[in-house]
């Protein structure tokens, strides 16, 4: 029997998230794996087991066999945890170093994914230190008419993203932004049917299989923020109904911004179709475990039930 340690918690503003999929994971291995348990403080130090004493990560995974990361946003899922299980010599499930990092930022990522023939909703980045009010109004201005999404370039979930209608309340989501990230990314808004579609390797006989699409449906006049995606309100169809060449479309797109970010064994990409347009919003290269997470809920959608999925990750990862 494998032992599994299973990493939760890190300094990330998606803590209390890693440790609701950290947790859902542990209880869906167990009984048939040894589970470790590894958390990660808010401040970066690592624990195992029972003792309430700080360890190296190395110290901390003795034993494990094989490491399912189920941290998220930065340190976790940028791949500073990615080059210490590198370091130490450890498989793990999800992308190495180099994907983990291109994914997580906005800009550069948006610029690979671009080169391989994909759209993308206009962008410019501000640095925090160099934002100046007038400046950055007259280039929203002139970029593009409201409404405007401002987001921190290097977090997930939604956190710190505001959508802005007016000049007067660009600043203020920048702010919001910059409490996250020293960098923030000014898009313009897309109208159209929000979509996410997962990415599993090696499964259905495919190489890169794309799971059915999820529809994300915010309640009305709601933008698909943070609040929203965690607080029920919003509707979810899985499987999405997008059939024929659309679905084909979604689905090979998916599977296009997997390979063009070098990711590796799992990955979720979030869309916007406007009409018959499709946009990639960003590109998660560790995905939500928790008991409402849409990764899973395509997962099941595909034939596979979430100890199963489970089993596939970890089998991927040591193989």
């Amino acid at each position: 029997m494998k032992t599994v340690g299973v990493l939760m918690g890190g300094p990330s503003s998606e803590h209390d998230i890693s440790l609701m999929s950290g947790r859902n994971v542990i209880k869906a291995l167990h009984g048939r794996y040894h589970v470790h348990p590894v958390y990660v403080t808010h401040t970066g130090e690592w624990l195992a087991g029972e003792k309430q004493e700080w360890l190296t990560p190395a110290e901390a995974l003795r034993g494990a066999d094989v490491v399912f990361n189920a941290m998220h946003g930065e340190y976790g899922e940028d791949g500073k945890v990615q080059g210490i299980l590198d370091s130490i010599r450890i498989p793990y499930v999800g992308s190495g170093v180099f994907g983990s990092a291109l994914a997580m930022h906005k800009d550069r990522s948006g610029q690979v994914l671009k080169k391989a023939g994909l759209h993308l909703p206009r962008s410019f980045v501000v640095k925090k230190d160099n934002i100046n009010e007038s400046e950055v109004v007259k280039k929203a201005v002139d970029f593009s008419a409201p409404p405007w999404v401002i987001k921190p370039l290097r977090r997930g979930s939604s956190v710190g993203v505001s959508m802005v209608h007016t000049f007067e309340g660009l600043l203020s989501a920048f702010k919001r932004a910059f409490q996250y990230d020293d960098h923030a990314m000014l898009q313009k808004y897309v109208k159209g049917r929000e979509l996410t579609c997962g990415v599993l390797e090696n499964f259905g006989g495919e190489k890169y299989f794309a799971l059915p699409p999820v529809e994300i449906i915010p309640p009305e006049n709601r933008f698909f923020d943070y609040q929203t995606k965690y607080d029920g309100s919003t509707k979810e169809i899985c499987p999405a109904d997008f059939y024929g060449d659309m679905l084909r479309h979604i689905r090979e797109t998916a599977v296009k911004a997997h390979k063009a970010l070098h990711l590796q064994h799992y990955s979720r990409v979030d869309m916007i179709l406007d009409g018959t347009k499709l946009y990639v919003l960003e590109v998660n290269s560790s995905p939500g475990f928790t008991s409402e997470s849409l990764y899973p809920k395509a997962a099941k959608a595909a034939g596979l039930e979430f100890q199963q999925l489970l089993d596939h990750l970890i089998r991927l990862a040591v193989t």
